[in-house]
């Protein structure tokens, strides 16, 4: 049996409305009386116009009582079309604002549940966009366009209906410029570019989004050295990037926008001729001047209808696009659970013939046939230049992603075969970027564990070394970082993040440049800590700066994704390889100084 096809478009949007099928129903229901509820107005004032002819020139003769019934029928036409489009609309935003709920319950738990490694490559822009406006849009659909659909669909039946129905010459040249309208609309949403430049048109405003997030996060490194939005080479692309997508596109509606909305505001032009023509050759003049005056107060109103056929129409095709958006990552594979969960009381660290890309073609691998063992109770540093896969060791240990070949495994247990919950309680991990949640500093601290006592906080933030500046802060570890001015410089972040870690208490432990902003006496006392702190756990340090690892037990020398060598330090320095070269220059540049040239008198 074939895999049904995933429905997109209007037909998704619709199985997602229907999520709250009575509501729904009730909605359409009722949008549909009020449509033709509207048009009740109209019908009062045709009978209005004949009964005026009939006794024209003597007004006298006209009967009031008539005449007074028609007009409350017009009152309340008006009165049962807001009526019903009022609890039309209260049905479609009850059921919006369930649909939307649970849409954003669903999208996040699945984001939860996908490898941490997506969230590192996608970009939390287009996550921010996705979640906050494209989620969001489905709310605004249900809620206020879908009603507004089925009353633009609705009121053209009726409408031609009733065109039809008073004088079928008249309507017939009516509907004649309706349907040539319709032709057009249709040629314009039809076209098989339009659909392209709204896929490219959401693609690039999602890319600019994550330029534009990414710009944000670094303005002051950009305001400190007086760089503009040209200098920061990835938002001024996206930037670029949009502005030649939706001028094209903006330009691509010109011709059909302009033929569309003269046509529907010109259907005089048609019913004009035929008037003048059935005018001039009928036998009862004063019932032809009701019926002729009926539609040239009628006709304008077309223009309104098929006006919001096209809007509605316009905004329903972009949000199906950013629904489609939303449903690419919800299509994105969850991290396989095993069937069979294992668990370990050991916490060696092993890579067994590792190899990983990042690419989905896997033609460019980031690490190649890589193979170590980090034993417990031990420190395991892994240095190299930069892309030579440090990082991506360091991502690979708590499963950001699954390794294409190999095996990564804690206690002899293949991380695979681990529950993630189960996994992410074994690993620690205080990675370069630093994420601190505006929220006091204990509950940034206690997200390492939500039982840490506050005794277990104070000796963690004094383990690395930022009880002192917390103390400094106006109040202590219930500051709340972000308000009232208060910031934290990046060695302070790193050094609650690592705080974070300690207080968790894992039994592996993962530093992915954890020292970077720190200053050498703070280093040195963050050294000192894990010593005292870390004894019997395995820890493995990410680090670029040699003079953090020359105490490890056991250091591994990455280069263009492999295994360079590996070894203690004196004994790596004795075999006078790869690491030696960069031991020898780290030495040499931590002796450079600054000099002030003597000019030379002539």
């Amino acid at each position: 049996m074939s895999k049904q096809k995933p429905k997109t478009g209007m037909g998704r949007m619709m199985q997602l409305a229907m999520t709250k099928k009575p509501l729904v129903i009730a909605s359409v229901i009722l949008s549909s009386l009020a449509a033709v509820a509207s048009f009740i107005p109209y019908i009062a004032i045709y009978f209005i116009i004949r009964q005026i002819l009939a006794v024209y020139p003597n007004l006298s003769a006209l009967g009031q009582t008539s005449l007074f019934s028609y007009g409350w029928m017009a009152l309340g036409g008006v009165a049962a079309n807001i009526l019903l489009y009022f609890v039309a609309l209260m049905c479609s935003h009850l059921a919006a604002f369930g649909t939307l709920y649970e849409l954003k319950v669903n999208f996040l738990s699945h984001l939860a549940k996908v490898p941490l490694g997506f969230h590192v490559m996608i970009g939390s822009g287009k996550l921010r966009k996705i979640t906050d406006e494209n989620i969001e849009n489905v709310e605004k659909f249900i809620a206020h366009q879908l009603p507004d659909i089925v009353a633009a669909f609705v009121s053209p039946v009726v409408m031609a209906v009733i065109l039809l129905s008073v004088d079928w010459r008249l309507g017939l040249a009516s509907i004649v410029g309706v349907i040539i309208a319709f032709i057009i609309q249709s040629i314009a949403y039809g076209r098989e570019g339009a659909r392209k430049m709204m896929d490219e048109y959401q693609h690039s405003l999602e890319n600019m989004n994550n330029a534009a997030v990414e710009y944000i996060r670094g303005i002051s490194v950009v305001k400190a050295f007086k760089q503009t939005v040209y200098s920061f080479h990835r938002l001024h692309e996206t930037i670029k990037e949009y502005t030649s997508v939706v001028i094209p596109y903006t330009l691509s509606w010109e011709n059909m926008m302009s033929a569309f909305m003269t046509i529907i505001n010109h259907i005089y032009l048609l019913l004009l001729p035929v008037g003048i023509l059935i005018g001039m050759n009928t036998g009862d003049f004063k019932d032809f001047a009701s019926r002729f005056i009926f539609y040239l107060v009628f006709v304008p109103s077309i223009a309104g209808i098929l006006s919001k056929i096209m809007y509605v129409n316009s905004d329903a095709m972009r949000i199906a696009n950013g629904v489609e958006a939303m449903d690419q990552i919800l299509a994105e594979p969850e991290l396989k659970q095993p069937p069979v969960p294992k668990t370990t009381d050991r916490y060696d660290v092993k890579f067994e013939n590792v190899s990983f890309s990042y690419e989905k073609d896997k033609e460019k691998q980031a690490i190649s046939n890589v193979s170590f063992h980090a034993r417990q109770g031990e420190v395991t540093a892994i240095v190299g230049p930069s892309g030579g896969g440090k990082s991506t060791i360091a991502h690979l240990i708590p499963r950001f992603f699954d390794v294409d070949q190999g095996t990564v495994s804690i206690g002899s247990v293949d991380i695979r075969q681990m529950e993630s919950r189960y996994l992410m309680e074994q690993v620690s991990f205080v990675f370069q970027d630093v994420y601190l949640f505006k929220q006091s500093i204990r509950d940034n601290i206690r997200l390492g564990n939500q039982n840490a006592s506050d005794e277990q906080i104070q000796a963690a933030a004094k383990a690395a070394q930022c009880h002192d500046f917390i103390m400094a802060l106006p109040n202590g570890y219930d500051t709340v970082i972000g308000e009232q001015g208060i910031h934290l410089s990046g060695g302070e972040q790193q050094r609650i993040a690592i705080a974070r870690a300690i207080v968790k208490d894992a039994p592996v432990i993962v530093l992915d440049e954890a020292t970077a902003f720190a200053d050498p006496e703070n280093e040195h006392l963050i050294q000192k800590a894990f010593e005292k702190l870390m004894q019997g756990k395995t820890v493995i340090i990410i680090a670029h700066r040699l003079s953090t690892v020359r105490n490890a037990d056991h250091i591994i020398v990455m280069d263009n994704g492999r295994v360079a060598e590996e070894g203690s330090h004196d004994a790596l320095l004795q075999k006078g390889g790869r690491y030696a070269s960069m031991w020898k220059t780290y030495n040499e540049t931590a002796s450079w100084t600054m000099e002030k040239e003597v000019p030379v008198n002539g």
